[in-house]
């Protein structure tokens, strides 16, 4: 009994030091992550983890459901497609023709109303407000100043910087994307509850607007920026400009550094469902118009969904780009292989949501399971009735 007391003793005397000193190196962060991420027997995000955070609502207002095809799951998926669902986790799969659900599934409990984390696919959305913003006059152009709203922007380049080059990955800030290291920038963003402190830490390093380089932190400060040209939270702009527009089904969540007044984790980070997520593919695919209003900008859709940089033809504005057998298309695309694939020519959005990704090398910025989902959509549609 002695012995216990005394291990007891020194055990919170180490551990009470130990977080003493994660205070003192600025790194409590690192609390938090342990307890949210860490804990649970995760090494990075995962999908539920909104629930962990505080939120603030993406208010829905009258939904306008989807359409459903005539032959609705008429085609059970592929042998191959099955196969990459139980691998890499896949919780909800979607197929929408001519703007009808074709196919649908659901896994591991997820159902139609199910959120689960976006992750990067939020940077399509934050370009879309971006796009809002300045058609509604609140930003001059791609070409405006970020220091026209943060003047204590820091580095060499900090006076140079656009708008326009934080949603084209172009902003030559002190970054990395180093998604399950405990003490890479994109970690302390992550679970830090001063975000806009760590954002205005960073420096402008290199010459923006150059060449591409993918980096959160870049649509971070843009949603900075589009909070005060806007004077209004990014979830109240996002909701009454698309959300409700758009007729989404189901409020969502977007996850904030703190409670109250916190800044919405604008790189990542809403919590909502396959179909409405899907409604951003609808929206770009029609170029910025719905059941004949105009959203966006159609000039802006049509130069967000084209490379910015002719070495990187890979990324627009806020969207992935590529071509597969042929096809033109344009995706958004999260940390955990989160898909809005859309191919406008021939009127197709596949949405993916699950737990893993698939494989990306240095040689292709495009990972692998991109192209099981994509080829193996169009398998199945080839087995349609005409």
């Amino acid at each position: 009994m002695k012995f216990l007391k005394s291990f007891l003793k020194w055990f919170c005397i180490i551990l009470a030091s130990i977080i003493i000193l994660m205070y003192i190196f600025d790194v409590d962060y690192l609390l938090r992550a342990v307890r949210t991420i860490y804990f649970r027997g995760y090494t990075t995000a995962f999908l539920d983890d909104y629930t962990h955070f505080p939120n603030r609502e993406i208010k829905k207002g009258t939904g306008q459901p989807w359409a459903i095809a005539k032959d609705y799951n008429s085609v059970p998926a592929t042998e191959e497609l099955n196969k990459t669902h139980k691998e890499l986790g896949t919780v909800a799969y979607l197929i929408i023709k001519n703007d009808s659900i074709w196919h649908e599934s659901y896994f591991d409990g997820y159902g139609k109303k199910s959120k689960s984390n976006s992750f990067s696919m939020a940077k399509s959305v934050v370009s879309a407000a971006l796009g809002k913003a300045i058609m509604d006059g609140k930003i001059k152009s791609l070409d405006q100043k970020v220091t026209d709203f943060f003047p204590e922007l820091k580095g060499k380049f900090a006076k140079e910087v656009t708008v326009g080059d934080l949603s084209s990955m172009a902003s030559g800030l002190s970054w990395d994307e180093k998604y399950y290291s405990p003490f890479s920038i994109v970690t302390r963003a992550y679970f830090d509850n001063d975000l806009k402190k760590v954002i205005l830490g960073l420096d402008v390093k290199e010459k923006p607007g150059q060449s591409f380089k993918y980096l959160s932190g870049a649509t971070q400060l843009l949603a900075m920026c589009l909070e005060k040209a806007t004077g209004e939270y990014l979830s109240d702009y996002v909701s009454k400009n698309f959300w409700q527009p758009m007729g989404a089904e189901n409020d969502a969540l977007w996850q904030l550094d703190h409670n109250g007044d916190g800044i919405e984790k604008a790189y990542c980070c809403i919590a909502s469902n396959a179909r409405d997520f899907a409604r951003f593919g609808k929206l770009y695919r029609d170029f910025g118009k719905w059941n004949g209003k105009q959203l966006l900008d159609s000039t802006f859709v049509a130069k967000s969904i084209k490379p910015r940089f002719a070495d990187s033809p890979q990324y627009g504005y806020g969207f992935w780009l590529h071509k597969i057998n042929g096809k033109q298309l344009f995706y958004m695309r999260g940390h955990l292989g989160q898909f809005v694939i859309v191919v406008p020519q021939d009127n197709v959005i596949i949405v993916r949501l699950g737990h893993i990704k698939g494989v990306q090398t240095e040689e292709d910025p495009h990972s692998n399971d991109l192209y099981v989902y994509f080829n193996e959509a169009y398998k199945m549609l080839e087995k349609r009735k005409k």
